[in-house]
Formats: C-alpha cells, structure tokens, sequence
C-alpha cells in the first residue's frame, strides 16, 4: 500500500493495551493478520486488568495507545476525579454488542424487565446493587441510563459498584450484586452458566451507540503523528476485515478465546459476535443491530456528537459540577484531520458531517445540537 503521506512513522513499535472483551477485536486482528507491518509498524499488545490500569498506564506513557472506553477517555480530559489530563481519540473501535445483565434471583421475583424491576423495587425497597465497569465509563451510564428510563432512581433506589468486566458473572453468581452492564462476552457467560439473564442490550438503548475508541495521550499524538496515523490505518483495516463476512467474525472468535487476548470459551464469544442472542429465559433473536467494527467507516469516524453526550450524563449524574464547552472539548479530544489522513491510507470513506442523530430508549432524539436542554427534560438526574 503506498503510504500517502511520504514520512516514515516516528516509532515502529507501538505498545496498545486493551481489556479482555469481544470489542478489542480490531486491535488484536490488526497484530494477528499483519495489517500493522503493511504500514511500517508493529504493534505490541499488553493485556490489561481493569479500565484504571488503562487510564494509569496511557496517562504515564507505559501504554502508547489502547482500546478503551469512550466515557473514560472523556473523564480523564475533564479531570472527573483526579487532575486533569490531555488525551486523543484517534478513531471509533466498536458500536452496540454491551448488554445490562440481572440476576437468576430477580427473574424468580418477577424482575424480568425495566418495568417489573421497578416495581419489585418500589414493592420491596432495599439495597440493590449493580455493577459497571468504570466510574465515568460507558457501562455506567448505560446501566444508568436504563435504569432511569424505567423510572428508577440508580442512586435512590439502588447502590453501583465497580468491578472488573471478567469478574462480573462470578461476582453475580456469588449473589455480591443484583446485576451489572458489562461488554461481551461477559455477559454470554452469565447467561451460559445460569446465573443470569440479559435483561438489555446496549443497542437496546441506542441504537448504533459509540463504545470503545482508540486512544492515546495528547503528547504522544502531537509527538508521533505519523506513527499514529499508520496505527489508524492497521487497526481500519482490521475493522473492515472483522465487518467483510461472517467467517472472518468467527476465525476472530478462535484467536480471541486465547488466554493471551480475551481467555473466553469460544461459545461464549462467538454468538454474539455473530448477532446471535439467547437472554437467558427461553428467547433468542438475530439482532439487527450487533456489534460493529467498520460499515462502511461510520463506526470509526470520530462524530463531536458522540461525546458531548457522554459530557450530558456526567453532568446529570453528578460526575461534573457544571457544564463544560461541550463542542470545545469534543474537538479538542476527537484527532479528526489525523483521522482522516489515517483513512486516505486505508482507503476508507471518511464522512464531511461532524454531528449524528439517534432515538434513544426513552424516546428522545439526540443529536448534539442542544446539549443544555437535552440535560434539562432529563426528569432523574442527581
């Protein structure tokens, strides 16, 4: 492939964390299949233990980039519990494919969805607690999202904890939480050993939602632009390899079973890497909206809109004490031009449009362009 752009990449090996989940498929399989090497550089992987070590490690410079959650990336820029630091989104790694999980306990009891949930907690008021991955990360604000569109309170009504995403079945198993929002496969797995069910997916509640991005620190996207812009480009052709046909879903499905990658049973993977869902009480579907990696650059292309969201519900959930600039930050944290060079590399279509718009669970339409009075209909908020 002919590099566009005529200057070598400033470092030719590049160390990018990522998290034991399905979505980190596009950085493993820019490694596995060779894509990096195609554009002068080779990425090393480090598997990693939880979303703080990734935020630790990308903050201090022991990771160059990684996978990671959208939210995370958000909070760090903001300073939401700890000083503030500058950091990159270079591309969009995933769409949908995260899923809200109850426990066997609470389908017993009737708690099968939102509503029912709401009403065992009004019946039979007590400490509830659920799980997320990461304070300011996209779990959390999932599950808080649902919770609150079912008309429940997730600070009222109920307690959070964090906990590492591959210790979330065992910990609900144990009966130390109710339920927990989750990526895959971890939440096959409490569907597979029987002491859970899935109660929602992510795309349940937006549809074609971001999930984990690329990221970097700001110094090392200023200092190796080109070295960012070919790992873009590695991890776009991984993307578009992991969309092109089913086959390719499951051949990734074997390499990510590894224990040196996501360490999952390979039915516990691959169905819903493949769209395919059973919920855990007697019903399974063909999702329309499963876990994307490319179609077409729309998941890659780093849209404002998209985090000032994010932006909303850490200011409704008392993460932030105020508003921020939301288009400033959006556009500070989004390498857009970088991108766009990335995908001239790859030859993927890039997008002229900065904002989308989508329907949400609760009926509302988001699209950016009103931040402030989005925040203000939200009727539950801290």
């Amino acid at each position: 492939m002919t590099r566009v752009h005529g200057t070598a990449p400033e470092r030719t090996e590049v160390r990018v964390g990522f998290m034991p989940l399905t979505d980190c498929a596009p950085v493993v399989m820019a490694s596995v299949l060779g894509f990096d090497e195609q554009q002068g550089i080779r990425i090393v992987l480090s598997k990693e233990a939880s979303w703080s070590s990734v935020r630790d490690r990308l903050v201090r410079g022991q990771l160059d980039a990684a996978h990671v959650l959208y939210g995370l990336m958000v909070g760090v820029q903001l300073g939401i519990g700890a000083a503030p630091h500058p950091l990159a989104i270079l591309m969009g790694l995933s769409r949908n494919g995260q899923a809200i999980t109850l426990s066997r306990r609470l389908a017993e009891r009737g708690a099968v969805d939102g509503s029912s949930l709401a009403q065992l907690i009004r019946a039979e008021p007590r400490g509830y607690s659920f799980g997320h991955t990461f304070p300011t990360g996209n779990h959390a604000l999932w599950l808080y999202y649902w919770l609150a569109a079912a008309g429940i309170d997730p600070f009222r009504h109920a307690y959070s904890v964090t906990v590492p995403p591959p210790q979330m079945a065992a910990n609900l198993a144990a009966g130390h939480m109710d339920g927990y929002c989750a990526g895959e496969p971890w939440g096959a797995r409490a569907v597979r050993d029987g002491s859970g069910f899935t109660v929602a997916t992510s795309q349940e509640i937006w549809p074609d939602h971001p999930g984990k991005v690329l990221g970097t620190s700001s110094a090392f996207a200023d200092a190796c632009p080109n070295t960012c812009r070919a790992l873009v480009a590695a991890v776009l052709q991984a993307a578009r390899w992991m969309d092109a046909s089913g086959a390719n879903r499951s051949a990734a499905a074997e390499v990510l079973s590894s224990p040196a990658y996501v360490g999952a049973a390979r039915e516990d993977i691959a169905p819903r890497l493949l769209g395919r869902y059973e919920d855990g009480l007697g019903n399974s579907w063909d999702d329309a909206n499963p876990v994307r990696f490319h179609d077409g650059g729309a998941v890659n292309h780093p849209w404002l809109s998209d985090a000032t969201w994010f932006m909303t519900q850490q200011v409704r959930w008392g993460l932030l004490k105020k508003e921020p600039d939301y288009e400033a930050v959006a556009a500070a944290l989004n390498r857009m031009r970088l991108y766009r060079e990335a995908a001239e590399l790859a030859e993927v279509p890039t997008f002229s449009a900065l904002h989308r718009s989508s329907r949400l669970i609760d009926d509302v339409v988001w699209d950016g362009s009103d931040p402030h009075g989005y925040l203000a209909s939200c009727t539950i908020r801290r």
